[in-house]
């Protein structure tokens, strides 16, 4: 079995742990890496960009590192090989602990819990939820949903089909330390700049990947398409930009506008604002159902393109 066959083999198990599985309640990886990278931190924090690229070269390094050591080790076990490529594509994929989350929130939101979804909502993004009623928690929960189904679903299976191993994890470092100090908090804002500028170079091919799968997954295709080319660039991200406008026009919803976000408001642009209605409760449930269609094709486009990829190498 070639090194081609055993990531796809992989990545397709690993993805349906997640789906069965989700997330462990103890000892996930992705926090073990978290806690390391937070000693880091506090072990080379200065106000300075430069000493925040060394903590971005030391922890994401760190990471692809182990990756190849791993993958080095069972290259003569076309078995191990496997396993050790769902064990990876299980611990950084989280498309089942987002449907969770939303669903959630979305649960409270039906059952005219408010306080409940409120105090859920940080479980899943980082929006100030005291200044949210119950139409702004669930566009947040849309919008959050399709970020994330960029950067916790399709952008890591991306990078996998690139580089395998190390590519799985190198790109889930990179997005963890972009959110822990990519954001612009005055401790953050020179020392996290590397972080956040590497996370924006790593998420730029699976969010256009999703935005492209989210318009010809949902329900309006058209729609999709048209709300991307219109509003994705005056979004503030770069990545969030494509991936939200293609799922709200999908959707058929508008996303963006006034949001309160680690103690600031911003002012984000509307997406898909002429043709879109605001974001309803139901529509949580059709958002999480999109990101699910969107994952399943995001594992056959990227195995089927490292399979065709090595076969023309050969």
């Amino acid at each position: 079995m070639g090194a081609d066959r055993s990531y796809a083999y992989g990545a397709a198990a690993g993805l349906l742990g997640d789906l069965l599985l989700g997330d462990p309640r103890r000892g996930h990886p992705v926090a073990a890496f978290g806690r390391a990278a937070g000693a880091v931190e506090r072990l080379l924090w200065r106000d300075h960009r430069g000493w925040g690229a060394l903590h971005t070269a030391v922890c994401a390094g760190g990471a692809v590192a182990l990756g190849a050591v791993a993958e080095r080790a069972v290259r003569r076990s076309p078995a191990a090989s496997v396993a050790l490529t769902a064990a990876a594509t299980w611990a950084v994929v989280g498309g089942t602990s987002l449907a969770r989350e939303a669903g959630a929130v979305g649960r409270a939101l039906r059952d005219g819990d408010v306080d409940a979804a409120r105090a859920r909502l940080p479980h899943l993004c980082g929006r100030d939820p005291q200044a949210l009623d119950a139409d702004g928690i669930a566009r947040a929960v849309v919008e959050s949903v399709a970020e994330n189904t960029s950067d916790a679903v399709v952008g890591a299976l991306v990078w996998g089909a690139v580089g395998g191993v190390p590519g799985l994890l190198g790109f889930r470092a990179v997005n963890t330390l972009d959110a822990m100090v990519g954001h612009r908090s005055p401790r953050f804002l020179r020392y996290g700049w590397a972080s956040a500028r590497l996370d924006d170079v790593a998420g730029w091919p699976g969010a256009r990947l999703t935005a492209v799968l989210a318009a010809l997954a949902g329900p309006d295709p058209r729609g999709a398409v048209r709300a991307w080319r219109a509003d994705a660039g005056r979004h503030p991200s770069p990545n969030a930009g494509p991936v939200e406008a293609s799922f709200a026009g999908a959707l058929g919803v508008r996303l963006g506008g006034t949001l309160s976000y680690g103690g600031r408001v911003e002012h984000r642009p509307v997406l898909n604002g002429a043709a879109g209605r605001p974001v309803a409760v139901t529509d949580i449930d059709r958002a999480v159902r999109l990101s699910r269609r969107v994952g399943l094709l995001a594992l056959g486009v990227t195995a089927g393109a490292r399979l065709l990829w090595k076969g023309r190498g050969k």
